[in-house]
């Protein structure tokens, strides 16, 4: 199991943005999924997506790295950032943009 906490760890740490998801961004097969990489994508933010489905020991892997239980789970700069809830209340606050901005991530301007 460590092999695959290895792989998780060199995603996190080589991405500076990194969505573990259920699909890819272009076909998210989950609502919450879904809504993160709407955000992500609304921020114009450039980010990798990591399709859990395809794999069962990254599916199970990255919530035991995170010991977080559910997925999408997002990773700014090697940090765990959250899930849905959280990065949907961080994007409507405004905190979002500021935590991708304090970490050197560019954002497109609100429009």
């Amino acid at each position: 199991m460590s092999d695959i906490q290895d792989q998780i760890r060199n995603e996190v740490t080589a991405n500076d943005v990194v969505l573990f998801m259920k699909g890819v961004p272009q076909a998210p097969m989950c609502g919450f999924s879904n809504q993160v990489v709407q955000i992500l994508d609304f921020m114009g933010v450039p980010y990798k997506g990591v399709n859990v489905l395809a794999d069962e020991e990254i599916r199970q892997g990255i919530k035991e790295f995170s010991n977080w239980p559910t997925i999408p789970q997002l990773y700014v700069k090697g940090e765990f950032v959250g899930g849905c809830d959280i990065v949907r209340e961080m994007f409507q606050a405004g905190e979002l943009a500021s935590h991708f901005e304090q970490n050197g991530i560019p954002t497109k301007p609100a429009e």
